[in-house]
């Protein structure tokens, strides 16, 4: 049994430009090509597009996804390595969803804040790498060191306020507001002001540089795990990537017109 390609950009949840330019680098040939042009996949073919996603998201770049599963040798074994790893984030996520409804419920109830369960299953170091790869060793150093600093209380503001931004630009998106209107714009500089206020950021006390802020904009678009940020709980992917779409069009802007 196989697929078109239709069939599999809607199981999927991708696109069919997508699946060919999979095919045009050789990441991900179709089974094979029908009398009438048509690319179709078979169970192989959607195990490997499966394994993609997987790396996808977890922040690859798609060369490196093809020197990854071009070493693999067993995918079912690959499969359960990342099987572990999707538990780990689950039981990681269950701690923090966990952690945000009792934040709620204290807010909410008039309750005094238990600030040694608020950050249950946060953990700042585990992009440290990736951190590390992107922005260098002294950027990854002085935020650990700011971080590490700060009080509970200190802690728990600093995630409000992020909260608080994040759940602005939701709305804003949600409204259809125009990113280079003033609204939107106004939610860039806040958002400026907030990477400015942490150490480590290329461009120092006057706040990111427009090649990191743009960059950084690209990145929020281009990332599963930052474009859900940007979109309602429970929203499908398209709408996470929308959402995100927004920040990165409206923090564009800000830094053609600003930095």
């Amino acid at each position: 049994m196989d697929w078109s390609i239709q069939e599999i950009a809607k199981l999927a949840g991708t696109t069919s430009r997508t699946l060919r330019h999979y095919d045009d680098i050789g990441l991900l040939p179709p089974s094979r090509i029908g009398g009438n042009g048509y690319r179709y996949y078979d169970d192989d073919a959607l195990v490997r597009l499966q394994r993609i996603m997987l790396l996808r998201e977890l922040g690859l770049g798609l060369p490196v996804i093809a020197e990854v599963l071009d070493r693999e040798e067993s995918a079912p074994l690959a499969l359960r390595a990342h099987l572990e790893w999707l538990r780990g984030e689950e039981h990681r996520l269950a701690l923090q969803i966990a952690s945000v409804e009792r934040t709620i419920g204290a807010l909410e109830g008039g309750e005094r804040l238990m600030a040694e369960q608020m950050f249950d299953g946060f953990d700042h170091t585990r992009y440290r790498e990736e951190v590390e790869e992107r922005w260098g060793t002294d950027a990854y150093a002085k935020g650990d060191s700011w971080w590490r600093s700060m009080s509970t209380d200190e802690k728990a503001a600093w995630q409000q306020r992020l909260a608080t931004l994040n759940g602005d630009w939701i709305a804003a998106h949600e409204r259809g507001i125009d990113p280079a209107g003033d609204e939107a714009q106004a939610l860039a500089q806040r958002q400026f002001e907030w990477l400015r206020g942490i150490p480590g950021m290329p461009g120092g006390a006057d706040g990111p540089t427009k090649a990191y802020f743009v960059g950084l904009a690209e990145m929020y678009a281009a990332d599963e795990r930052f474009g859900a940020n940007y979109a309602s709980t429970g929203s499908a992917q398209t709408a996470r990537r929308a959402g995100a779409e927004f920040v990165r069009d409206a923090m564009t802007v800000y830094a053609e017109r600003n930095l």
